[in-house]
């Protein structure tokens, strides 16, 4: 059975799917597409990119017309379907129980999804994150953060009757577990006027 907490977020995002991808589709993260894509030059384009929570596939589409492979997972059926009607490939998983392959991917993208990751699970989802890249493969990841302290709680939902599970780590925290799930920290920098959300890039070493 599904973590009960990631099946009710899931629930949250599934009650405002189609208002939330449409509010969301013109949502500048050209920073954080630029960060990863800039951190794989030294391997040869195209780049074959597993998006991470990509909702109806925003960052599919930017991916995939700069010519690269571009691949979704996604746990909102409302989302899945929104990203396949556009010609885009997702694959149906929750973010708890993802099934992936080893060594396929030159980039992970993570926007706005792995902090709602519980953290008995977290540990687990970044060695896969790990094991799915290839040796030199990169890892973005831009999740709303503690602000120093480390918090993990449900927050009010997207709808009346919906709620969602939120882990805020620290910036010190997450780079933590991203070092001991076995990444090599390349950058990292705060987004938004508010600094609300922590970008934080990292490498699978090579083999």
């Amino acid at each position: 059975t599904m973590c009960p907490k990631s099946a009710e977020t899931i629930k949250d995002y599934e009650a405002v799917a189609v208002a939330f991808d449409a509010g969301n589709r013109s949502h500048d993260v050209s920073q954080n597409v630029e960060a990863l894509l800039g951190a794989l030059r030294e391997a040869a384009p195209p780049y074959a990119i597993l998006d991470l929570g990509c909702a109806g596939g925003r960052d599919l589409e930017t991916f995939a017309r700069l010519g690269h492979e571009a691949i979704g997972l996604e746990g909102a059926p409302t989302f899945v379907r929104l990203a396949r009607e556009r010609g885009l490939e997702v694959w149906h998983q929750d973010l708890t129980e993802m099934d992936l392959p080893t060594a396929r991917f030159d980039g992970v993208f993570a926007n706005a999804a792995l902090f709602h990751v519980p953290s008995e699970h977290l540990d687990r989802v970044l060695r896969q994150i790990r094991d799915t890249l290839k040796p030199n493969g990169c890892f973005f990841a831009s999740n709303a953060h503690g602000f120093g302290a480390d918090a993990e709680t449900w927050t009010k939902g997207r709808s009346p009757h919906t709620r969602s599970w939120v882990c805020w780590l620290s910036a010190d925290a997450w780079d933590r577990r991203c070092r001991d799930a076995g990444f090599a920290k390349l950058d990292s920098f705060y987004r938004g006027p508010t600094r609300a959300f922590y970008a934080s890039l990292w490498r699978r070493p090579p083999a």
